[in-house]
């Protein structure tokens, strides 16, 4: 019960306003104060969470972001993106997720989506008239994508942690993450008639499409050249984020020529400040998991879901639920380093393909990423666009309704995730 009685202070302090980091941490100690731990296990358990070296991608992912804005690279994904996809109902609207979808193939992580391309969509789109909070709504929503479409920081810790594949859970995000954005544009497309947001006042000529893919091609490229790198065992997986910051470095000198030494350093600085405000989080975040996996909360959830049935299909709903409830207390690497061991060896021996669960277990903890309490993603978003969190949570509501519909395309085809990888790999 003591696990409960954490999760129950954390809710509590989380509701009175205190800073997650707090939150977290100050239930955490107290629990190794009143069972008279060694309060050496705090440094412990954080040094043990950040002594990860998948864990190192984080922050070069986040260097990406923020590359990509010094060098302009951003602005020419932006550009294309509003020419390919701005005439459609919602106009900007639609411009931000299909902008998230290609900025996703360097970024792999949902908040540098946000830190990077975001910060150019949300001013786009209060510049055109849309209010604040629905800007904050639409690029936090699709930024759930980053972690999906390859390369992805949790997709890579998932392989770690359970032995799967990295490359095969890699292509395995490609069709769900243009599912999750098609769900998405129907939803802003709905959205935009109802409410009479503005569009392109014309469809793009193919000169005008051709003209501006040319300065983003070097862009969209990217997760091209590295899965094709990967598959043909030029590097390795846990190698992405190095070959990602020396693509953008190249692309950023050779090609747009945009990046001064003052524009790297400014990019560094960036990275550093968002990576030490992630990665604190992520090292309460694991002493937080380590106080629950010591009272058995998730090995008692796991275990309660397992007598209920041993059928594959309502396993996967119960790990939905499960997971859905997990992602809006824990970050998405303590989840995964917590949970992904207990389920994922029950649920391949009762016909769940693991590549399968892998991506059902990454896009349940994306949803909560974007989920309140803990929804990192939410206060990100709402910090830069300057907004009240409950604003931007108001007009998140409509869009968890095509996150969850993507969800259960994921759980229930399981195709959608499998059928890439079996093909690439020369199976049936």
């Amino acid at each position: 019960m003591a696990g409960f009685a954490v999760v129950a202070a954390f809710l509590g302090l989380f509701l009175l306003g205190f800073p997650v980091v707090l939150a977290i941490g100050i239930p955490s100690v107290a629990y190794l104060l009143l069972n008279d731990l060694p309060l050496d296990l705090i440094a412990q358990r954080s040094l043990y969470a950040m002594d990860s070296f998948p864990l190192v991608a984080v922050p070069v992912f986040v260097f990406v972001g923020s590359l990509m804005n010094s060098a302009g690279i951003s602005r020419h994904i932006y550009r294309f993106a509003d020419t390919a996809v701005g005439r459609l109902p919602g106009g900007l609207a639609q411009v931000n997720i299909f902008g998230s979808l290609v900025f996703a193939g360097m970024s792999g992580s949902a908040l540098a989506d946000i830190g990077g391309i975001g910060r150019i969509e949300i001013d786009a789109m209060k510049d055109k008239g849309f209010k604040p909070a629905f800007a904050s709504a639409v690029t936090c929503s699709s930024a759930i994508v980053g972690p999906i479409f390859p390369p992805s920081i949790p997709l890579i810790i998932y392989g770690t942690v359970t032995g799967v594949s990295v490359i095969q859970l890699l292509l395995g995000g490609i069709l769900p993450g243009l599912l999750c954005v098609a769900m998405l544009m129907l939803m802003t497309g709905w959205l935009a008639v109802r409410r009479g947001y503005p569009r392109a006042a014309r469809w793009p000529r193919l000169a005008d499409l051709w003209r501006d893919f040319k300065p983003a091609a070097p862009a969209i490229a990217a997760p091209v050249i590295l899965i094709v790198g990967m598959l043909a065992g030029i590097f390795t997986p846990t190698e992405i984020a190095a070959v990602t910051v020396a693509y953008a470095l190249f692309i950023s000198t050779l090609i747009y020529r945009e990046l001064s030494w003052a524009g790297l350093r400014a990019a560094a600085v960036e990275a550093l400040g968002a990576s030490a405000g992630i990665l604190l989080i992520v090292a309460v975040a694991a002493l937080f998991g380590w106080v629950l996996s010591v009272e058995g909360v998730p090995q008692m959830m796991t275990g309660w879901m397992l007598s209920v049935s041993t059928n594959p299909f309502v396993l996967l709903l119960l790990v939905n639920v499960l997971l859905l409830g997990v992602g809006m207390f824990l970050d998405s690497t303590t989840a995964i380093l917590v949970i992904a061991p207990i389920i994922a060896k029950p649920l391949v021996a009762a016909g769940v393909d693991p590549v399968h669960l892998g991506m059902v277990v990454v896009f349940n903890l994306m949803i909560g990423l974007v989920t309140p309490p803990m929804g990192l993603a939410l206060f990100l978003v709402a910090d830069i666009a300057k907004v009240r969190m409950k604003d931007v949570l108001r007009e998140m509501a409509p869009y968890y309704v095509p996150l969850v519909v993507t969800l259960g395309f994921i759980t229930y085809v399981p195709a959608i995730t499998t059928w890439l990888p079996r093909w690439a790999m020369g199976g049936p």
